[in-house]
């Protein structure tokens, strides 16, 4: 069985824990190799993550030839061109989530990789955590019946940088992340919806920016019906008075509720009685789909998230948003 050495590409907040040390960590894996622009930051987390490398030229580290893989921890906007630099030096690439500006970007990705037969994953990593593999067996299992619809619903306070207007985050910059919040944390929901009730075949909605604190749209509300039949509702609400996140699926003999964010029980309802499945999500959050990553590099089983999995929700994505950006 051999180790896949990785090589990085950006040091931000989302490597610190969620997902760099998980390459590491994984079976078979290890991180041998980062980039950033700036040289003193991508050896400062080369040095607190005894990473041997670091490099301040995206193109020297995906063309070092001890680099059999790439992770791509940038925002968006670079999402499409890193990945092409990766297929065309021939390396499987893990790239994060929203996979790109546009569903048409995630199709050039897919056919750049298609081309010279290189593995291209996306960073939807809770198909691999188990709170959300419960939910997608309870629904398997019947115990609600056949499913009807589903309702999500997540609201936020605004953040303070966004109330000062100073130091905007990338999120809330569309030139930089493609759209707002609902596409940076709302993609994590509709994907999951994906591998739980399967693809999504028509979407639409409505988009504003009710709080004008940034550029970006802060509420989306969205109708949508899976291929199943199953419909959909949901409202993001990124200028709300509270935070509050939840999602259910409700069926014709009970229903499921849980959370894409907060470590919240899932909770089954059916006249019968409430059951509730507490179930801890790992430190290293992104570290079981790493390590289903390595594991198909390797031939021993299959990615839950694809590019071909990930560009259905950039697909629905853009539906919903398609009359405030022209994409």
């Amino acid at each position: 069985m051999r180790v896949i050495r990785w090589g990085m590409i950006g040091c931000g907040e989302v490597a610190e824990v969620k997902s760099g040390p998980g390459f590491e960590k994984a079976n078979n894996s290890t991180l041998i190799a980062v980039m950033r622009r700036n040289s003193n930051l991508a050896k400062d987390y080369a040095v607190r993550h005894n990473v041997p490398k670091w490099y301040d030229d995206a193109d020297e580290l995906i063309n070092d030839p001890e680099v059999d893989a790439v992770y791509i921890a940038t925002p968006p906007v670079s999402h499409k061109e890193y990945t092409i630099r990766c297929a065309k030096a021939g390396k499987p690439v893990y790239v994060e989530k929203p996979m790109a500006l546009s569903y048409n970007d995630c199709q050039l990705m897919i056919q750049e990789c298609e081309k010279v037969n290189v593995p291209l994953y996306v960073a939807f990593y809770r198909r691999a955590l188990p709170q959300f593999i419960k939910v997608k067996e309870l629904i398997e299992s019947g115990i609600i019946g056949d499913v009807r619809f589903v309702t999500v619903r997540h609201f936020e306070k605004p953040h303070q940088e966004e109330i000062e207007g100073k130091n905007l985050p990338w999120r809330v910059i569309p030139e930089i992340s493609g759209g707002g919040k609902f596409l940076d944390m709302g993609c994590h929901t509709l994907d999951i919806l994906d591998y739980i009730l399967g693809p999504i075949k028509e979407a639409k909605g409505s988009i504003d920016n009710q709080a004008q604190l940034y550029k970006a749209d802060d509420i989306v509300t969205g109708n949508f019906v899976f291929e199943s039949g199953v419909q959909g509702i949901g409202v993001w609400c990124f200028s709300a008075f509270e935070n509050y996140e939840m999602n259910e699926i409700i069926g014709s003999k009970g229903k499921i509720e849980f959370s894409t964010f907060s470590s919240e029980p899932v909770v089954l309802t059916t006249e019968e009685k409430i059951t509730k499945f507490p179930i801890e999500n790992p430190k290293h959050i992104q570290q079981p789909l790493i390590q289903t990553v390595v594991n198909e590099l390797n031939g021993e089983s299959k990615c839950p998230s694809s590019g071909k999995s990930a560009a259905r929700t950039s697909w629905v994505i853009d539906q919903i948003v398609k009359n405030y950006y022209k994409k």
